[in-house]
């Protein structure tokens, strides 16, 4: 276990460094910064490091076994009451714990942070408990979301327009550390108990359905709840000079999110609980490394919301500020180097890459996925940052866009389809909403366009990577070639073999392997 431990800080360390140093590039040859806040920068680099690793290793251990146990048992109940109302109950339970959308609703104004995260919660509830039916009755994935944006887009035509890129972006930020690992080790749980070559393709999925959730909740709390004040109000960067003065700041606010993180973790605790208690599913050894793989996440998670929060938050929008008043010709570009290696620093990324290996067999890698995310998020936050400049209207950029990502639906093999809908809730995780977000209303600066054109960047980066890793599935689909029948099957310790995507049965698949 330390070896594991010692390999997840060690990727961690590789997924930040790249955005450390970038930062720290522009603090000395664009944007100085004062000595002290670069330090609060680096530290929080480092903290974050170290909870990543943490965080992984406690994923791997709890989140996607109990997630998994939970799905599967859901199904074998053969009971559409207990599916729909469980379903509804984790996904509501998990999403209001969700430390991406506790900040969401710090920074959104005129809205009490209460009825913006309830609302949210019920909305990625309700969705859960249908893209967990679409995965039992076998609704094709493209058609069940074309019907949830036709739905968003009619509800949207009613809605205030100040309303609706925070509410696209209430459906980038619930899929984030906590979230993600659960509800794509429920989807494998509840796939597992059919037998049909399709199950592992509907496996994936559920976050982009989940996603559409708060999306509707939030233009219909705008249609609904009217708002008196909607001034933003920057978070204060401290003083800081010395390094212990760093040290002293993050001491000081370690208990405030040892507290956040017990309160997102202790109703997944209690839910774990119940469950063993009515199903005696996980033996004491099984049950005993899920427990401690509980304290690897509560640890992971309080390190890494400290370290983003306290040192990432402040510095993103010092320097989206000092970007739009010293170079603003360089948001653009800035924006896309940013997101390029941004992602690979989103721990729910890491979740994902991992299920894909595992699902394909090692055919997808995980490399390869993060390579089409990071060009998709790069292309996401150089629009962002062109809308902060020019105040275009985020639907120009949203409707063709996922107008496009549906087209692609039916010219992509099912399994990219699902990974591609799936990735756009994972990498809009705590970096997107920590410091990019803070980063681009720091670069807007007029409080009066803070709602319209500075939110709407995790909308962005929710929406090109369904088209980035639909293009990929295109491109691995041609490049396979068809199989021979007349020749006999690969062996099966063979690494080199070639997957036709088009006509991939997972199950007969992993039975070769």
């Amino acid at each position: 276990m330390r070896n594991k431990l010692r390999g997840t800080i060690s990727e961690a360390l590789s997924a930040v460094l790249p955005i450390t140093v970038i930062v720290f590039l522009l603090s000395v040859f664009v944007s100085p910064m004062k000595s002290g806040t670069l330090l609060l920068f680096l530290f929080g680099a480092a903290l974050l490091v170290l909870g990543i690793g943490l965080f992984t290793m406690g994923a791997n251990i709890a989140l996607i076994p109990m997630g998994e146990g939970l799905g599967s048992s859901l199904a074998l109940t053969r009971s559409a009451l207990l599916v729909g109302v469980g379903s509804f109950i984790m996904g509501s339970v998990f999403t209001a714990a969700e430390p991406d959308l506790q900040v969401l609703a710090q920074l959104v104004p005129g809205i009490p942070n209460l009825m913006l995260v309830l609302s949210v919660a019920a909305g990625v509830g309700l969705f859960l408990a249908a893209a967990l039916f679409r995965i039992l009755l076998r609704v094709p994935l493209s058609r069940t979301l074309i019907v949830c944006y036709i739905a968003v887009a009619a509800i949207a035509a009613f809605a205030p327009s100040n309303f609706a890129a925070v509410a696209f972006d209430s459906g980038g930020v619930t899929t984030g550390p906590v979230t993600v690992p659960f509800i794509i080790s429920v989807g494998l749980g509840l796939a597992s108990v059919r037998s049909d070559g399709n199950s592992s393709e509907d496996s994936f999925g559920i976050l982009a359905i989940c996603s559409v959730g708060p999306i509707i909740a939030v233009l219909i709390l705008g249609i609904c709840y009217k708002p008196e004040e909607t001034v933003y109000i920057a978070p204060v960067i401290p003083e800081i000079i010395t390094s212990r003065d760093v040290t002293v700041e993050f001491i000081k606010q370690l208990p405030h999110y040892f507290k956040e993180v017990g309160r997102t973790l202790w109703p997944i605790l209690a839910l774990l609980i119940f469950f063993q208690a009515a199903t005696k599913r996980y033996g004491k050894k099984e049950l005993a490394r899920i427990l401690v793989g509980f304290v690897y996440t509560f640890a992971g998670l309080v390190l890494f919301m400290t370290g983003v929060n306290v040192g990432f938050m402040p510095v993103g929008q010092s320097l989206g500020e000092d970007m739009a008043r010293e170079a603003p010709w360089l948001l653009v570009p800035l924006g896309a180097l940013i997101g390029y290696f941004i992602v690979a620093a989103e721990p729910a990324v890491t979740v994902l890459k991992k299920q894909v290996e595992e699902v394909s067999g090692g055919s997808i890698t995980g490399a390869a996925v993060q390579r089409y995310l990071s060009v998709g998020v790069a292309l996401a936050l150089a629009v962002s940052m062109l809308r902060v400049l020019t105040g275009v209207s985020i639907y120009w950029f949203l409707i063709p866009g996922y107008v496009l990502a549906i087209i692609l639906t039916f010219f992509t093999p099912k399994i990219f389809t699902g990974i591609a809908f799936d990735s756009g809730g994972a990498v809009s995780g705590p970096m997107t909403s920590t410091f990019l977000l803070p980063f681009a209303l720091g670069a807007c600066g007029d409080p009066a366009r803070i709602m319209t054109d500075a939110f709407g960047l995790v909308a962005m980066v929710a929406m090109t990577p369904l088209i980035a890793i639909q293009l990929m599935g295109i491109k691995c689909a041609n490049a396979a070639p068809a199989p021979a029948p007349a020749e006999p099957a690969p062996a099966a310790d063979s690494e080199d073999e070639i997957i036709d995507y088009n006509t991939f049965d997972y199950e007969e698949f992993m039975m070769r392997r």
